[in-house]
């Protein structure tokens, strides 16, 4: 699950805070689908991994974006300790779960991810989150680098421009991933958990 953070999503109610990179309505369908998906992923045995995009206060780790957009000093934004930095309640991860800060676009950069991944025996890696043609994108291309089969869960997955949204599943399903329905995928996971295979 690629960011699923208050700031990606969009204010809590009563937030006083601006939320500039919220995806809003597109985020907010995506939701159900996610909170049943890692539901599912969990009856079946399969490990759920949640991302945190989140930078230092002071902007010391934000590298190179920084030559692309300010730090945003908003609590609606993705600083460390921040309202908008925590993962939305709809989706909120359980005990269990794997969560994990990044701070580049792909989960696989600079976190424990491939070697957890493969610790538990995964070939198949399922993306949801957001948004579609930034950190999807990014962890589904270098989930496909590494080997993982890649599922990339259409209405799962969210971004603040439809067009941005479309073109980047065009292009992942395309060369790197399948592109998968909500209901296609679950329909996989409830099988494992029949099966008992994960």
């Amino acid at each position: 699950m690629i960011d699923v953070q208050q700031y990606m999503v969009g204010s809590p109610p009563g937030s006083p805070h601006d939320y500039p990179s919220a995806c809003g309505e597109a985020a907010e369908r995506a939701l159900p689908q996610i909170l049943a998906l890692t539901r599912a992923a969990r009856a079946a045995g399969a490990p759920v991994v949640y991302t945190r995009n989140e930078f230092a206060r002071d902007g010391s780790d934000i590298g190179v974006y920084a030559r692309k957009r300010d730090l945003l000093r908003s609590e609606g934004w993705c600083l460390a300790g921040s309202e908008g930095a925590q993962i939305h309640p709809a989706v909120a991860p359980e005990p269990g779960d794997l969560v994990f800060p990044k701070r580049k676009p792909s989960a696989f950069f600079g976190t424990p991810l491939v070697g957890l991944l493969i610790a538990r025996g995964v070939d198949t890696v399922i993306v949801t989150g957001g948004s579609t043609a930034n950190c999807v994108r990014a962890t589904a291309v270098d989930a496909a680098s590494y080997d993982f089969r890649v599922a990339v869960v259409e209405d799962g997955v969210f971004d603040r421009f439809r067009v941005s949204h479309l073109a980047a599943l065009f292009d992942l399903d395309r060369q790197y991933a399948d592109v998968v329905t909500a209901e296609e995928t679950l329909r996989h996971l409830e099988s494992l958990a029949r099966d008992g295979t994960s």
